[in-house]
């Protein structure tokens, strides 16, 4: 097949799920055009096309302080402001829409309006992938409404819908948009199974210092992320483990006075670091304040066989069973304790360790989810 793939911007989760699609695509034979602003060299072997944008403030599905005025929260913009952007992208995917089979646009914004606009002039099918930080802001309140009916309307009319869980589809689009089930593919996001493996730990405790036991968090050090709830969480197990944390944030000096000697902030580390470190780690532990609608720190656990206590809610529960960690309630004391028991039991932490590496392959391996992905595009196509 010949397929397009539109992102808003470089993104991040999503971005790197989109890369990673691309990546696999291009191995089972098939032409990819990857399209996004500010692309550079994109994926090596794709058609990598540069979405030249009227401004220099970029949107995005969340702003981060540290942007500046460079960025802007397209589910904040006014009518005007928003579709002021829709040439842009437009233009670039009116270029190459005579030479492709199919598009896929990401996310629930205006990508999903260009998709719609330049399938609609072509005749082609188009899906959109669904991700719940794009439609999130609508049931907070957010989108102008002029908007939000264009954005409706491009999903009701894709040929087809991508959500990473049950939970995406359930809880966030179809309160919102009702569509029939078997519309919808849902595709877990998938994680490197060589990156991520056990064993693959050489030097990492040396590097920096780590004991035989301990937990790992990782995550921005922001409200929404949680850390303060896994800080609150280790005053029930830290005789027992130091938390380590990965990541940085506006959180983390007032964070480091609350932990004390219970653990350790390391900071941002290299991605290759960061997979030895959980690797390595006993246990992975989170406690998000805002319910996650995928979670790859979870599936990245899976694959390093490291067991997972985590607050329950949204689709985590797609990613961890009883197999491989525990879901708590959404309380830090509650999650330390189980953090506490699952210490002192070895035997069923090694137990879990093994169906841990077991699930990621079956269920998160990126060769196996294209796969589906591209039998699924194929009958779109036909």
């Amino acid at each position: 097949m010949r397929i397009a793939i539109l992102l808003l911007n470089q993104g991040r989760g999503s971005g790197e799920v989109a890369r990673q699609h691309v990546r696999y695509l291009l191995r089972m034979g098939h032409k990819v055009w990857f399209l996004y602003p500010g692309i550079g060299y994109g994926v090596e072997g794709a058609v990598n096309l540069d979405v030249p944008l009227h401004t220099d403030v970029m949107p995005v599905h969340e702003y981060l302080p540290s942007a500046g005025n460079k960025q802007k929260q397209v589910a904040r913009m006014d009518y005007e402001e928003a579709v002021s952007y829709l040439p842009d992208y437009e233009a670039v995917l009116d270029q190459i829409a005579g030479e492709v089979d199919v598009i896929i646009g990401h996310h629930a914004n205006l990508t999903a309006i260009a998709t719609y606009h330049i399938a609609e002039k072509y005749n082609l099918p188009y899906t959109l992938f669904l991700h719940g930080t794009g439609i999130e802001p609508r049931h907070q309140g957010l989108w102008n409404d002029r908007v939000w009916e264009m954005i409706s309307h491009a999903v009701q009319q894709a040929d087809g819908i991508i959500v990473t869980t049950e939970y995406v589809r359930d809880e966030l689009v179809k309160p919102l948009i009702d569509l029939p089930d078997d519309k919808f593919l849902v595709l877990p996001c998938g994680v490197d199974l060589d990156e991520f493996k056990p064993g693959n730990t050489d030097g990492i405790r040396e590097k920096y210092d780590l004991p035989e036991t301990y937990v790992i968090c990782p995550g921005a050090l922001t409200y929404s992320k949680g850390p303060q709830n896994v800080v609150e969480a280790s005053k029930q197990y830290g005789e027992f483990a130091e938390t380590i944390f990965i990541g940085d944030g506006e959180l983390r000096s007032e964070l480091e006075k609350k932990l004390s000697n219970r653990g350790r902030f390391l900071g941002f580390v290299s991605s290759e670091d960061k997979a030895k470190l959980i690797n390595a780690a006993t246990l992975l532990v989170a406690a998000p304040e805002k319910k996650e609608h995928f979670g790859i720190i979870y599936a990245e656990a899976l694959a390093g066989g490291t067991p997972v206590v985590a607050y329950e809610g949204g689709g985590v529960a797609s990613i961890i069973t009883s197999g491989e960690g525990i879901l708590t309630e959404r309380d830090p004391r509650v999650l330390g304790e189980k953090v506490s028991w699952l210490l002192q039991n070895q035997k069923l932490r090694e137990q879990m360790a093994v169906s841990c590496r077991a699930r990621a392959e079956k269920h998160f391996s990126y060769p196996e989810l294209v796969r589906r992905l591209s039998d699924w595009l194929s009958e779109r196509v036909k």
